[in-house]
């Protein structure tokens, strides 16, 4: 698209986005246009075509999901593509709950890896002086940013993504069916394939509330929030047996819901059944 367009493209998702777009800068001026609207107006694809995506494709994309930034180089994260239909089955059944996976046409896991670290210390006989929460959190975040590259760069082809944070329910089951060793543990699963539909444009909350200039600010926070809540619209109400209907069900009811259930209770078990240290 040229210039015009790609500032019509961005302007466009970004007001869809955000409430209080306007106080940001978009202008022609700005190069790349076309790419900060496609980043801008992505949204999750839950329905996808059938046809596979290319195994090389899918090799290339992690390629450059790795490329992301790691925490001091120390890369500690890694990619397992599944492709046996058998594991993906097995996988599948943890999560069945989340229906529209059972047509992902490629199923990859994103985990985070302290374990080379280790290795390295005990290859090269320096003792492992960080064995504390910084060691797993370090490892999470690399398996995020890579998750989050991988995300950009398969929809810059045309592709369509969705994480699938549910494989964290049952961690150990997906670390066990993976083979995944001490300190290597799943982040989140992502669905990757070509779209089966245009991917809607969720309204983020309002940059007021999440944007911070020197200090973080909550002023206004409760009414931006309630301001924001009729912009969110859900198929069907979470847990209506226990909460009952809400005519003003939005964002805030949704997610304080969502949380007033147990969830992964066990996954900082898990986590020291892993061999980390959380102190």
């Amino acid at each position: 698209m040229d210039r015009s367009q790609g500032l019509e493209a961005l302007q466009s998702a970004l007001a869809a986005r955000f409430s209080d777009a306007g106080s940001l800068r978009t202008d022609e001026q700005l190069t790349a246009l076309d790419s900060l609207a496609t980043m801008a107006g992505r949204g999750s694809v839950r329905r996808f075509k059938p046809e596979p995506v290319d195994p090389a494709l899918l090799r290339l994309l992690a390629a450059v999901a790795l490329s992301a930034p790691t925490k001091s180089d120390l890369q500690q994260r890694d990619i397992v593509v599944v492709t046996d239909k058998d594991l993906r089955a097995q996988l599948g059944r943890l999560i069945a709950d989340q229906t529209w996976t059972a047509g992902v046409p490629s199923l990859l896991v994103f985990c985070g890896n302290n374990r080379r670290q280790r290795q390295i210390h005990d290859w090269r006989g320096h003792a492992f002086a960080n064995d504390h929460l910084d060691a797993f959190f370090n490892a999470a975040v690399d398996g995020g940013i890579a998750l989050a590259t991988f995300v950009v760069a398969a929809e810059a082809l045309g592709l369509g993504t969705c994480p699938i944070s549910a494989l964290r329910n049952d961690a150990e089951q997906v670390s066990n069916l993976l083979g995944l060793p001490d300190h290597v543990f799943p982040v989140a699963g992502l669905a990757v394939g070509w779209p089966a539909e245009a991917a809607p444009i969720s309204p983020r909350l309002p940059l007021s509330v999440t944007l911070h200039e020197n200090r973080f600010n909550e002023d206004g926070v409760r009414e931006a929030i309630a301001t924001y809540d009729p912009l969110r619209h859900y198929a069907a109400q979470r847990f209506v047996e226990d909460f009952g209907e809400d005519t003003d069900y939005g964002w805030s009811e949704d997610k304080t819901r969502q949380y007033a259930k147990a969830e992964r209770a066990g996954f900082g078990a898990f986590v020291r059944a892993k061999g980390f240290r959380l102190d």
